[in-house]
């Protein structure tokens, strides 16, 4: 893969910052929780994408920004790009307790924040 520039990096970076409203302690102990691990799709029974991808966005959150790797501003540019996906195909009613927001939250983005 090739290297992500500088302006992609501040650009992914901020919308990243915008998109991921959970802190990493908050998304940590949503991890932990058995709606996250129901919420996403489930690859041969195992952890969901999605979740899998949190844990990772805890890792970046945590990270220094001069330690993030071109990697870490691939998954922050994936991360956004299911957020904005998902947050478009926001279902009418109450979404308190939806797969929908769940599954954004493992995602580090909680709609109702």
């Amino acid at each position: 893969m090739t290297d992500v520039d500088d302006d992609e990096r501040k650009g992914v970076g901020e919308a990243f910052r915008e998109l991921v409203n959970m802190t990493p302690a908050e998304l940590e102990n949503w991890l932990a929780s058995d709606q996250s691990h129901s919420a996403g799709q489930h690859q041969s029974g195992g952890e969901s994408t999605g979740h899998a991808s949190g844990r990772r966005i805890v890792e970046i959150l945590r990270a220094k920004k001069g330690d993030l790797s071109d990697d870490d501003y691939r998954h922050m540019r994936k991360v956004v790009g299911y957020i904005r996906r998902h947050l478009a195909q926001r279902p009418p009613g109450d979404v308190r307790d939806t797969r929908w927001r769940h599954s954004l939250m493992n995602w580090g983005h909680d709609p109702l924040a």
